[in-house]
């Protein structure tokens, strides 16, 4: 989350290259998101401080210690949690430069 924007201030180089906006639009959260363990390995795996290549040898160890601990945590193999809401800026060519 970034309530203040970024450091690099986005915003004035958006205005600057003759965009304007942002419309900000929020996708409602809160519905239930039911997932495997499979699920939940291959999640873990999609996130760039994760991805399967930075593991070398151990990314098996790895993937074996993520299945043993929800095995644990959930017996049945099933997760559940509430999506959030997520925040859309758009933002448009200003018409003078169309």
């Amino acid at each position: 989350m970034l309530p203040h924007g970024t450091p690099g201030d986005e915003a004035a180089v958006l205005t600057r290259a003759g965009f304007t906006g942002p419309d900000r639009h929020v996708v409602p959260g809160g519905q239930p998101l039911e997932r495997t363990c499979d699920d939940v390995v291959a999640w873990v795996f999609s996130m760039s401080y994760a991805a399967p290549h930075l593991f070398g040898p151990r990314g098996e160890a790895f993937e074996a210690d993520v299945r043993r601990l929800l095995r644990e945590a959930s017996p049945s193999g099933w997760f559940s949690e509430r999506q959030p809401s997520t925040e859309v800026f758009v933002w448009r060519k200003s018409p003078a430069e169309m």
